[in-house]
């Protein structure tokens, strides 16, 4: 057995270390995030019936979204404990930030995700005009009791997606040697594929390439947090702002040229900082993935 301390990262996601998915393991995580969906879709149920409608979807999404992570969670930490005895791993979060800085990087990707999402707007824009149901059901998740939707939104949302997605599929697929831009783009689909409409798909999918280069490049599982909290929190804030809460796109806010030199500029940004990132050295061919031994080394 190895005397060598064994790289850390923050306490819960180290559980996941020495389990490196591949490709057919995504199906299963998959199968199990449905199962786990399932279940989630009962317990609201069961709120509604306990609570009356409004009330019960409320309190029943923030115990069913969760709940809904579960299964592959447990799949995925028995399997990385079966692992680590005898195979490496890789880690969910790494600190590759030179030599940009941990606090350049931070700020960096915060503008890189609000312009993203300023860009992935224009693309809505010409697509149908969304089902009137999905578009309550989408408004009550952000403009319903805000401390709910806030936790729901802002807090769950990126912890668990990012875990699945970024920290979990791409991290997988690095990690069995998949060619990182597609690498990228498979695991971006998957994030587009679980939000389950397209009007969510397409900005999932646009934000999903963004989130994942950074990832590649960091192995930072809490940037890729850090900028999914940005993204949905923003939009958080604007669905509760009385002058917002009925625009469909920012064409309805800056008509004409106005919007078209914010789009431009939204996107010469974004390229700079993705050129930005591009600084940081590549360690090996997965990305800046530090490897996990094992617990007992032959």
């Amino acid at each position: 057995m190895s005397n060598r301390p064994r790289p850390r990262n923050y306490g819960f996601l180290e559980k996941f270390n020495h389990y490196v998915p591949g490709v057919a393991d995504m199906f299963i995580l998959l199968a199990w995030l449905l199962a786990g969906a399932l279940a989630g879709n009962l317990i609201s149920l069961v709120c509604v019936g306990a609570f009356g409608q409004a009330a019960g979807m409320e309190y029943g999404m923030l115990v069913s979204y969760p709940l809904m992570f579960i299964p592959p969670m447990l799949y995925a930490s028995i399997k990385s404990r079966n692992n680590s005895m005898t195979r490496s791993g890789l880690q969910l979060d790494n600190s590759h930030f030179s030599p940009l800085g941990g606090a350049l990087c931070a700020l960096l990707v915060t503008l890189a995700t609000l312009s993203a999402a300023f860009c992935s707007d224009a693309i809505l824009a010409f697509m149908p005009e969304m089902p009137s149901w999905l578009e309550e059901m989408l408004k009550g998740m952000t403009q319903g009791t805000l401390w709910i939707n806030f936790l729901m939104v802002s807090i769950f949302a990126p912890f668990f997606e990012e875990w699945l997605c970024r920290g979990m599929i791409l991290r997988g697929l690095l990690g069995n040697q998949v060619k990182p831009v597609w690498a990228i783009v498979i695991s971006a689909v998957f994030f587009a594929f679980i939000h389950l409409n397209p009007w969510q798909a397409v900005p999932a999918f646009l934000l999903g390439c963004l989130f994942g280069y950074v990832y590649y490049k960091t192995g930072s599982l809490k940037l890729t947090m850090l900028m999914h909290f940005t993204n949905n929190t923003f939009s958080l804030v604007m669905s509760n702002i009385d002058a917002f809460k009925d625009v469909e796109s920012w064409l309805d806010v800056l008509p004409g040229m106005r919007y078209w030199v914010l789009f431009f500029g939204a996107l010469l940004l974004l390229v700079l900082i993705v050129r930005a990132f591009s600084r940081i050295p590549q360690e090996q061919d997965a990305g800046n993935l530090d490897p996990v031994k094992p617990l007992f080394e032959e």
